[in-house]
């Protein structure tokens, strides 16, 4: 995905209309965290992706939990399992040490493979059974997909917040 080139947001943008309803707020709804994300967090040194301000998760850790969690979830929607790659990736994230350029560039990359596999869902499939997790928790496909969009824009709003706690903090410094 791309910087943003208006103030408009990508939800209000009118793009993406060939795109069935739930996967197209999905597709925007990732497309604003990148936009969100760049904004608030591209100016963050390495050293503060890696702060948690008053017990706050870190920037770097929301920047790794999106990706990743997005992948997760997709696979669940996929009807597949988890693999023992991802759940490896699961318990390292935010633990590793990235600069916030990398960790960007990593969010860009994953967002962009991530929207390709949303667009592979066809709205037939929408009610279809989905499980989560060891304990096979009962949802959908559209579920899924829906979580998909709500869980990427928790961790931004939380990042942006945090980013900007940072930001006051080294005008205040």
């Amino acid at each position: 995905m791309s910087q943003p080139t208006n103030l408009v947001e990508p939800w209000l943008s009118g793009t993406l209309t060939e795109v069935p309803a739930v996967q197209r707020a999905v597709l925007h709804a990732l497309q604003a965290a990148e936009e969100d994300l760049a904004k608030w967090c591209s100016e963050l040194t390495d050293d503060e992706i890696q702060q948690r301000p008053a017990g706050l998760a870190s920037v770097a850790f929301h920047l790794q939990h999106i990706p990743g969690s997005v992948d997760r979830l997709l696979t669940y929607a996929e009807g597949r399992e988890l693999s023992a790659e991802q759940l490896q990736a699961m318990k390292v994230e935010g633990s590793a040490t990235t600069s916030a350029q990398a960790a960007l560039q990593a969010l860009s990359q994953a967002t962009a493979a991530s929207a390709e596999r949303v667009r592979q869902f066809d709205e037939a499939q929408l009610e279809e059974p989905r499980y989560v997790g060891r304990r096979r928790i009962p949802t959908t496909v559209g579920g899924l997909l829906v979580h998909v969009a709500d869980h990427t824009q928790r961790h931004v709003g939380q990042a942006v917040t945090t980013a900007r706690v940072l930001l006051a903090n080294r005008k205040l410094g």
